[in-house]
């Protein structure tokens, strides 16, 4: 099979979908694998890397797309790149489609085989693909919080940890998944008081075993929700439900009642958002807008901002599944494997994930109709 490697469009995306190591493994297996000059290098890997791993390099998105059977990337395809889709063409790579109806349509208009990353799941319920981003983005997000809470920014003044005799921030997290617990460790770790809002309650009982009692756990419901977010210095929304549109955790109208100058950083923009006032995704250059007095976060790329970091965490994780795809086709992979079956999203002109089908508006079709 032969596998291409496009340079990512989106705005100050600098990860790259497959490192020389995984062309390598690829080359060694009989795949031909196509990359863009430039792909890797906001990662770190040069061209020659990718050549003296094995891989031909290309000059343009257009050669990578038109030549390639399985087109691995990070981030779903731009509308510039839709006119590359091929019928049959396999797409690996973060969809997001929820929050993407334009981006459901032209694969179902081009019959695109499209997996995506973040709905391949294992027989427990996790999201092995998504995990490594989510570790990345928690963290990030307390990260960034601290900074725009500083003055200069137009934050309250706040130091997260506050010092001997002036107390520390009071960083709320809503939803304990992966990016919540990260949330938590970084922010406990800088001295914050924390407090995370979950509905699950074996993962309650979880986080407070994990943490000894260092964070405060509530049950997430709209009454403690209120009263949290109004405490706030930093406001964490860090809800997922895989596949579908990120449900609105926080109203506007709790938003009016939050401090002057507190911080909101929403892990779930590229989901749509689990916050109301977070209206637009933004991007690394221009991060952050203020509304009611509250700066808002509203990255939809968290983890390009540390490329390096995050290629090796992604690609240690979505190497397997390539293999799989490239080695035995689309049909094989997905029928040999159950949770790579979950991973797709559209195929030959059908949405066939329920949660995005609904989110996009879209008829549900059962991936095992179309064999």
């Amino acid at each position: 099979m032969i596998v291409g490697l496009p340079k990512e469009v989106k705005k100050q995306e600098y990860r790259v979908a497959l490192t020389p190591a995984g062309c390598e493994m690829l080359a060694k297996q009989g795949c031909q694998v196509v990359v863009q000059r430039g792909a890797g290098e906001g990662s770190g890997f040069a061209d020659q890397e990718y050549e003296a791993a094995g891989a031909q390099l290309a000059e343009t998105a257009q050669e990578v797309w038109s030549t390639a059977e399985l087109i691995v990337k990070v981030k779903e395809p731009l509308p510039e790149e839709f006119d590359y889709f091929r019928p049959n063409q396999i797409l690996f790579t973060y969809l997001h489609l929820a929050a993407a109806p334009n981006l459901a349509r032209a694969l179902m208009e081009r019959q695109v085989a499209a997996l995506a990353y973040e709905t391949i799941q294992s027989p427990g319920g996790g999201l092995p693909l998504l995990t490594p981003m989510s570790e990345v983005a928690g963290r990030m997000s307390v990260q960034e919080g601290a900074k725009y809470l500083e003055a200069f920014q137009g934050g309250r003044g706040v130091l997260l940890g506050g010092v001997p005799g002036v107390p520390p921030a009071e960083v709320i997290i809503i939803g304990g998944g992966i990016v919540g617990t990260n949330a938590a460790k970084m922010a406990l770790g800088l001295g914050a008081e924390v407090v995370v809002l979950e509905k699950n309650g074996d993962r309650m009982r979880y986080l407070d075993d994990v943490f000894q009692g260092r964070l405060r756990t509530l049950t997430s419901n709209p009454y403690n929700i209120a009263n949290a977010v109004r405490r706030a210095d930093l406001l964490i929304g860090a809800v997922l439900v895989p596949g579908a549109r990120a449900p609105r955790i926080v109203t506007e109208e709790m938003v009016r009642t939050m401090k002057k100058g507190a911080v909101i950083v929403d892990v779930a923009v590229d989901q749509g958002g689990s916050i109301e006032t977070i209206d637009r995704a933004t991007t690394h250059e221009n991060p952050i807008y203020e509304k009611h007095g509250v700066i808002h976060y509203a990255v939809a790329n968290m983890p390009g901002a540390v490329p390096r970091t995050s290629t090796l965490a992604l690609t240690n994780v979505t190497i397997d599944y390539v293999l799989q795809l490239s080695a035995k086709g689309f049909q094989g992979a997905v029928q040999h494997n159950p949770m790579l079956a979950l991973g797709v999203n559209a195929y030959r002109g059908a949405i066939t994930h329920p949660q995005v089908a609904e989110a996009v508006g879209a008829s549900y079709t059962k991936l095992e109709s179309l064999w």
